[in-house]
């Protein structure tokens, strides 16, 4: 446990909507912020008549050149608050202000209530942010700085900053954008004041917040301390995946001390050198393994200093361990990706399977087919990479231009990222024509749950299988390396299907 607070941020443009989400945010959150810079003066007067709080409300006008919608100019925000707090009738203690670093000291109230001095960067972290920190600590004892980041590394300037909270000063360190949600996730576990939170998934006020439910129940922030064991996901892009969900199901039905975060990181050695690695690591985050996705599963290899006979023969690493400062590495996608095929077919012994894709994924897929003796064929956008992977995995290769024949085919499996949520969501490694004579369809995408190739499958009365369920598998095994306990897999299961739907 911590004793960190949950800040539910809101906005609007009508006191209507505003109120009305704030009734809803008062109810979960420690402190609620109504952002004003998105309203005109008088639906604000209109809020202030109305509101009647119960928790701690945090009062925002933030300029535009700090991510809201107020005027830049210092005197004109100073004149908004002081032509409206006179008609303030909130009580002083549950009344909280944030004042920017540029408004210096030119408000003043009366005392009783409290002040947030934030500053606030979307460009990036800025060189002089030890500068800003000390401007920031002769205004206020309560200390905001947030600044936008592309890879986890960058908030690690921002994290330390929690080195300086003392008795005289709380701090709340904030990384934007989804390569920023370790912090949000973390800080609070760590000494922040508070973190920040959407009322729901939809209606961020800023990159990367994480709606109140999942800081809540998902990833249990205020249960979190010191000695959390944390693991995470490294990935080029951790904005679509789901196994923060899966995980942290499968921590808190356990009723494990830890919790699973993203990682987003397009610099693996930056990553490993500065976040992971013993020698070299700037942060004590008690890291004990993480999951590793695209582009990072073949990379990874070389960090390692122990890899399981699995990951040695497919030549790629999904799941990373940390047990007495040694990085173990294994593979549990083939696990993953064969146990619900068993499921369907009794054998797969001589079965002709045509596997789309020459990643990481189509690796696991091609080991764990020929231990069943299944016949695979790989086909993949750049003939040359076919060539290279039917060679190194002794299967054959196809011609991705023509693709396959129809009727040459009993299994055909997607490894691409062809009918994944967003705009490849339509397409589909195969057209209608050439489903004939396929019995069974395995389409590795498992947002959304039913892609437009399963759909395809199903409408022709194919026998299909989503990537749910191979995500699901290859993720109870990762849970059973973590921590030595059974997987509580429906647990994990039904946290995906809740999320993606």
């Amino acid at each position: 446990m911590n004793n960190g607070k949950i800040c539910i941020s809101i906005s609007a443009e009508t006191s209507a909507e505003l109120l009305k989400k704030f009734e809803r945010a008062e109810a979960t959150a420690d402190v609620v912020e109504l952002r004003f810079d998105g309203m005109r003066a008088a639906e604000v007067r209109l809020v202030f008549a109305a509101l009647k709080p119960t928790k701690p409300v945090l009062f925002t006008y933030r300029p535009r050149s700090q991510g809201g919608n107020a005027p830049d100019a210092a005197v004109d925000r100073v004149g908004f608050w002081m032509s409206l707090f006179s008609e303030c009738e909130v009580e002083k203690e549950l009344m909280w202000l944030d004042n920017e670093i540029d408004l210096g000291t030119s408000l003043k109230w009366s005392g009783g209530h409290t002040s947030i001095r934030s500053f606030h960067d979307f460009s990036g972290v800025p060189d002089n942010l030890d500068a800003i920190y000390r401007d920031l600590e002769q205004l206020g004892n309560i200390l905001k700085i947030a600044a936008a980041v592309e890879n986890a590394t960058h908030a690690i300037p921002l994290w330390k900053l929690l080195e300086y909270t003392d008795e005289n000063h709380d701090i709340i360190p904030i990384a934007m954008g989804e390569a920023g949600k370790w912090t949000r996730a973390l800080s609070l576990a760590h000494g922040a004041f508070m973190t920040y939170a959407s009322l729901e998934s939809s209606s961020e006020t800023a990159p990367g917040q994480i709606s109140a439910d999942d800081l809540i129940n998902v990833f249990r922030v205020k249960e979190l301390d010191r000695d959390t064991e944390a693991y995470g996901l490294i990935a080029g892009d951790t904005g679509y995946s789901v196994s923060p969900w899966m995980h942290n199901a499968a921590f808190k039905e356990r009723e494990m001390n830890c919790v699973f975060v993203p990682f987003q990181t397009n610099d693996l050695d930056e990553f490993m050198r500065r976040m992971v690695m013993p020698e070299t690591r700037e942060v004590e985050l008690n890291l004990r393994g993480f999951s590793v996705t695209n582009p990072h599963k073949k990379e990874i290899i070389r960090y390692l200093d122990r890899l399981d006979e699995t990951a040695k023969k497919i030549g790629a690493v999904n799941t990373v361990k940390i047990e007495n400062g040694k990085l173990l590495g294994y593979n549990t996608d083939a696990h993953g990706f064969i146990t619900p095929l068993k499921k369907v077919l009794n054998t797969l012994k001589g079965k002709r399977v045509a596997i789309a894709g020459a990643g990481g994924a189509a690796r696991a897929c091609t080991y764990a087919l020929k231990q069943e003796g299944a016949d695979v064929t790989i086909y993949a956008r750049k003939q040359r990479n076919a060539i290279a992977f039917a060679e190194e995995f002794d299967v054959k290769y196809g011609n991705a231009t023509n693709s396959f024949r129809p009727g040459t085919v009993d299994i055909l499996v997607n490894t691409t990222p062809l009918g994944t949520k967003g705009e490849n969501e339509n397409a589909a490694i195969v057209s209608g024509n050439q489903l004939s004579g396929i019995k069974l369809i395995y389409d590795l995408v498992y947002n959304p749950l039913e892609t437009h190739l399963l759909f395809e499958a199903r409408r022709a009365g194919i026998q299909a299988i989503g990537g749910l369920e191979m995500l699901v598998a290859q993720g109870a095994k990762q849970f059973e390396i973590w921590t030595g306990q059974p997987a509580p897999i429906q647990k994990m299961a039904a946290a995906v299907k809740k999320k993606l739907k």
